[in-house]
Order: C-alpha cells, then structure tokens, then sequence
C-alpha cells in the first residue's frame, strides 16, 4: 500500500513521527512478532509490550476471556524483563530503524526509576509509563489512580530520564482530568489514553444439574470501549496542554477520525491487532487517501477542520 508520508507527519511535542498510527502495548509483542502480516516501518511507532525491572510469569488460570464487544484479560504483564529485554529484544527492534516506544510497570517507585535509568543509559528516546493495569496485584493502577502518587512517580522519573515521557492514563478514576493534570504538572511529554477498564466475565456450563463456573477479572478491552476512551479525550483536551494519544475500541478510519475530532493527536491501535493483524497498515492506508480525496492539505488540516 503506497501512503504519502509527508501530509501524515505528527508532531507529539516534539516527537515526530511519519504518522499518527501506533500499536498498543500488549498487542504487539516486543519487536518482529507481525512481520508476516505488515511493513512495519510504515507505521508511526510500535509499543513493546509492558516490561517489568525482573522476569514476570503472569497470572495463572484463565488469561484471556471474548466477550460480545471485546476481551477480557488477566495476562498479568508477564514478560521477559528489561535484562532479557536488552539483550534478545532491543537489538532486533534497534536493527528496523523504526520509531519506537518502551512500555514500562513497576510495583514501588524505585522500580520505576531502574527501569527509567536502564533506559536513559541505552538511548531509549520514548518510554511509556504503565500507570494503569488492573490485573497485576501491586503497582501500576495504584499510581494511576491518585494525582499525588502519580505526581510523585512522574516527577522522580523526570529528574533521571530525559527522553520522551508519555503516561498511559486508567479511565478507573473518578476525575481523569486531575490525574492528567498531575502527569502535565510533574513533566510529562504526553498522555495516552485510555488503558483496560475493570471488568468481569463469567462463563457458566449446566453439567448434571451443577453449574460449573470460569469465571475472569481483568482489563476489558476492545470495541465496547470506545465511547468511554473518546469521552476521556475529549475531557483531558480541555485542561493538558500536552499531547494526548487516543486508545480504545478503535477498529476502523471513522474510529480514528472521531478520536482525532476529540483532541488526540495521534492513536494506538490495541485489541482490533489480535482478529486483524494487519489493520495499523491499513489504516494508515485508509487515512492518507481520505486525506488526498477530500481535499485536505495534510493531517494537521484535517484535524483543523474535525475540531471546527
């Protein structure tokens, strides 16, 4: 698929990408797991999934359960370790001289401020803070979900790490709107939102007149999300003066146009990834030629006139 760069570059604060089209954490494994199915290259950038300072198992038992507009999933950020991570993932992400950004989750501010140091240490020039899983024990949502703890976080990694920071904000709060206004405040690049919301699924089996129950408690993901994320957006676009990266439910260009009408100025691409691995590319496809056949000068053009 032929795309014309130039009208889709986005600038994210200082980050430029050639377009706005990003690939959420967790969806995308760490570096070549979609190479049969897109050019990777063509996108805006790809999140690694979430990388903790020592190897995580994950959680046990069910891990990943559909509902009717979406997941269910209690992966528990398991992953290989940011140790493992420089030596077996970074080399082979480094070699596609691609943009790309490093999702990080720690339990205690100190982990965060390792993982922080490791990656100031090895040039990683965009890190992602998960602020906001709701199936991990300790860590993550407890941060995202009070300004001050945030605030705290945001600020010490801040002082050692001195590239691009952007936080993935929860929609599991009440004000959206101040937990932003934190990660701004303590110095923040950017803000993607939104990450899982709390959900539940059961699965009941009648067997000889027992009921037989799986039940899974996670991060629910996916279509049904949407409206949620777009409100999300459209609140934070009101009081942060910094980019915001739209997430949630997007599975089509109206999806990423009305994210776009709701102040994100760019979007990460999660769930829709996992039945149509090949949809980031098509996408950025379906984005360039809306541009060229209704007249728009380029992306920013077009985001003008959606927010008119």
């Amino acid at each position: 698929m032929a795309v014309t760069a130039n009208i889709l570059s986005t600038d994210l604060n200082g980050l430029i990408l050639q377009n706005p089209i990003i690939t959420a954490s967790g969806t995308y494994g760490y570096n070549c797991e979609y190479d049969d199915f897109i050019d990777v290259s063509k996108l805006g950038a790809v999140v690694t999934k979430a990388i903790s300072l020592r190897p995580r198992a994950g959680n046990k038992n069910i891990r990943i359960m559909e509902t009717k507009a979406g997941i269910i999933n209690s992966i528990g950020l398991e992953n290989v370790g940011i140790e493992k991570f420089l030596t077996e993932k970074l080399p082979v992400l480094q070699s596609k001289h691609i943009n790309f950004i490093v999702n990080i989750a720690g339990s205690t501010i100190d982990e965060y401020i390792e993982l922080s140091k490791v990656c100031e240490a090895n040039k990683i020039k965009t890190i992602e803070l998960n602020v906001s899983c709701p199936n991990v024990k300790s860590g993550c949502l407890e941060f995202g979900t009070d300004e001050s703890s945030l605030y705290e976080l945001v600020n010490e990694v801040r002082k050692i790490y001195n590239g691009f920071l952007i936080i993935k904000l929860t929609p599991n709060v009440t004000s959206i709107e101040k937990i932003g206004l934190a990660a701004q405040k303590a110095g923040a690049n950017a803000v993607s939102a939104i990450n899982t919301l709390k959900g539940s699924s059961i699965k009941l089996n009648l067997i000889k007149g027992k009921f037989q129950k799986e039940i899974i408690s996670g991060g629910y993901s996916g279509t049904g999300i949407k409206p949620v994320a777009i409100n999300a957006v459209l609140r934070l676009s009101k009081v942060l003066n910094i980019p915001i990266i739209g997430i949630g439910g997007i599975e089509n260009l109206d999806d990423v146009l009305e994210f776009f009408a709701a102040g994100a100025e760019a979007v990460q691409i999660g769930t829709a990834n996992f039945t149509h691995p090949d949809i980031a590319e098509k996408l950025l496809f379906e984005l360039s030629e809306y541009i060229k056949i209704n007249g728009f000068k380029d992306l920013d053009d077009l985001k003008k006139e959606l927010r008119a």
